[in-house]
């Protein structure tokens, strides 16, 4: 089976590689965007996101005990703590889906049941709190409210079919873990574990921590541009304006040389103040977490989790990566227009087609508001923007890469279908009711 995906990677190379038509301006422009968006997904996301969450994942396969999480999240655990907790730890959290896909690995491996697994897996991303206030401050209290609600609902719902349509899988997992042999005395008491992986937590929140990208760009020209910042590369930005300006409207996307900036006002507040400390206090948690490690851990518990850490960066980076650059690659050819006009009303179409969107394409945690706030210039529908909210932040084709990595092709495609389906149907349900 292994020779045969590498066989298949082999073939889908060669036959992109010979029959790609370079010469055409669309597919060589998006060919430029899909590494525009590898580059900005690397000097934004790698290091300050993907690389602490790689860590996690690596000290809960090696510092957590499998009958501790079994008994709390595990498959035969009490289901009212387990859904709750795994439902609403992306409050806590404030991630998105790159630093929850590799914890959502950590935890699954070490023993947690997949209906509470695929409920942290959805709703952790998709409760980020930033995330909902931003929501309902730009694009209406109203559907800020209903994201919210939805994502702790779908979560839930979610992970209780996926363990009823799987509980064959999910007993055979349980009985595999009786016949582990127990695991020896803790080395630490309780509280130092818990304060280590609180601290890594804290790391990971504080270096991910976002800003909403709200800007006035200050060109040398003296031309002042309100916009919201979507992407930057090393050279350019890609911003998004959010206050018309000189003949152009709301949602037009400009892309700025460097060069060409004199310099960028940001908006100020609270999330902004903390955004240019980040790096103090996810440092300082750092510098926590390594006193810990040198006082409380043996050298050969360190050797081990940086073991399996690596091995989580192996399965898990190529596919994070490949998974961006196609997206950048695809959603080139699909200009906001072009998408708009797929869900300008309530329909079932409209609806569908705006979570299959949300399902395969990254929206990095915040701007798919800026998005959605251009499509809704161009004519989308209240009812499939809150579809594409629902299955957006949760899903793409990176993650989805990377969840069929560890739960396999089945049950990755069974989750996708239930995210699509409620995101349908609750989109359907909110753009009726506001409508009337």
């Amino acid at each position: 089976m292994k020779q045969a995906k590498i066989l298949a990677v082999f073939v889908v190379v060669f036959v992109l590689a010979y029959w790609l038509p370079l010469s055409n301006p669309k597919v060589a422009e998006a060919i430029l965007e899909a590494f525009k968006m590898l580059q900005w997904y690397a000097r934004n996301h790698t290091l300050a996101c993907v690389v602490p969450a790689l860590f996690i994942a690596g000290a809960i396969i090696t510092f957590l005990s499998q009958q501790a999480v079994l008994r709390h999240l595990g498959p035969q655990a009490n289901k009212v703590e387990a859904y709750s907790v795994a439902s609403v730890s992306g409050t806590v959290l404030a991630v998105c889906s790159c630093s929850v896909l590799p914890m959502f690995a950590g935890i699954y491996r070490v023993g947690a049941g997949l209906g509470p697994a695929s409920a942290f897996l959805y709703s952790g991303p998709a409760l980020n709190i930033l995330a909902i206030f931003l929501t309902a401050r730009v694009l209406g209290f109203q559907i800020g409210l209903w994201r919210a609600v939805g994502a702790i609902v779908f979560g839930i719902v979610i992970g209780v079919i996926m363990a009823v349509v799987f509980r064959k899988d999910e007993q055979e997992r349980v009985d595999a873990a009786a016949t582990v042999p127990q695991a020896s005395p803790a080395r630490r008491r309780l509280w130092q574990t818990v304060l280590y992986f609180a601290c890594m937590m804290a790391f990971l929140v504080f270096s991910d921590w976002y800003n909403p990208g709200n800007v006035v760009v200050h060109r040398s020209d003296g031309v002042q541009i309100p916009a919201v910042l979507l992407q930057e590369t090393k050279d350019e930005l890609l911003v998004q304006l959010d206050r018309p300006i000189a003949g152009m409207k709301v949602g037009d996307k400009i892309t700025l040389a460097k060069t060409e900036i004199e310099h960028i006002e940001e908006a100020q507040g609270l999330v902004i103040t903390i955004f240019h400390m980040k790096w103090y206090l996810a440092g300082a948690m750092g510098l926590a977490v390594l006193l810990m490690v040198w006082r409380w851990f043996g050298h050969d518990e360190v050797k081990e989790w940086m073991h399996n850490t690596w091995d989580f960066a192996k399965l898990l980076v190529p596919l994070l990566f490949g998974g961006v650059f196609i997206v950048g690659f695809l959603g080139a050819l699909l200009p906001d227009q072009q998408v708009a006009a797929l869900v300008g009303d309530n329909s079932l179409k409209s609806n569908l087609v705006a979570s299959v969107v949300g399902c395969l394409f990254y929206f990095a945690t915040l701007t798919e508001i800026p998005i959605l706030q251009a499509l809704f210039e161009h004519g989308m529908h209240q009812g499939p923007a809150l579809a594409l909210l629902l299955a957006g932040p949760a899903l793409s084709l990176p993650s989805l890469l990377v969840i069929r990595s560890v739960i396999g092709l089945k049950k990755t495609a069974v989750f996708t279908v239930l995210v699509v389906v409620m995101a349908t149907t609750v989109g359907m349900a909110y753009g009726s009711l506001v409508s009337r």
